[in-house]
């Protein structure tokens, strides 16, 4: 199985969260939700001459430069961010799934690992902590976290998918019961692995 497919699960799922958080948007919040990740970039570098530590700011600029491939620009945004407010749990999953893309996976799981640590994470915190875990091969551990994502959020198909990837790869039973509950809650690659795994 392919490891690697949820980039683009991951980077959906930090869009929905840099969406939730604005209201009214600016104007390189428009561009954003438009696809004018340049013209967003440039609006808000302009917001920044004027606001330099504005940590919303800087993740939006660090996702618009993420959206072009320019993950060194990213981290950077990201990275100052991060130095102004470490518990800001958007920065500290976008770090995390930033390193996830790069293969760098004990990087992404030490800012998952920080993100779980702020109150009130959300499921995705876990979740990340989870995918770093099972990338470096601690399966109990990623098993737990995954678990952990789906209590708190019990239609997370995406970590329905990868626990039964585990399970199955571990030779633990349930994983066709996840797969199912993944493909139910409209995940994609779920449809795939029951295909190939459940007949």
């Amino acid at each position: 199985m392919n490891f690697k497919k949820p980039v683009l699960a991951l980077c959906f799922g930090a869009s929905l969260m840099w969406g939730c958080g604005s209201k009214g948007g600016s104007e390189g919040d428009n561009l954003f939700e438009q696809g004018q990740y340049q013209e967003a970039i440039a609006s808000y570098s302009d917001e920044l001459a004027s606001r330099p530590k504005n940590v919303e700011t800087l993740y939006r600029r660090g996702r618009a430069h993420e959206e072009l491939g320019d993950l060194e620009s990213a981290k950077e945004d990201f990275e100052a961010g991060y130095k102004i407010n470490p518990k800001n749990v958007k920065l500290l999953l976008a770090l995390s799934n930033l390193y996830q893309k790069q293969d760098n996976f004990e990087r992404s799981l030490l800012y998952a690992d920080y993100a779980v640590e702020v109150p009130g994470a959300p499921a995705t915190a876990y979740f990340m902590k989870g995918r770093a875990l099972h990338q470096i091969g601690n399966t109990e551990e990623a098993l737990k976290e995954y678990s952990n994502a789906i209590k708190m959020d019990e239609n997370y198909g995406q970590a329905y998918y990868y626990r039964g990837v585990l399970k199955y790869a571990t030779k633990k039973r349930g994983s066709c019961d996840d797969f199912r509950k993944a493909s139910s809650l409209n995940y994609k690659a779920a449809e795939t692995a029951l295909e190939k795994y459940c007949q």
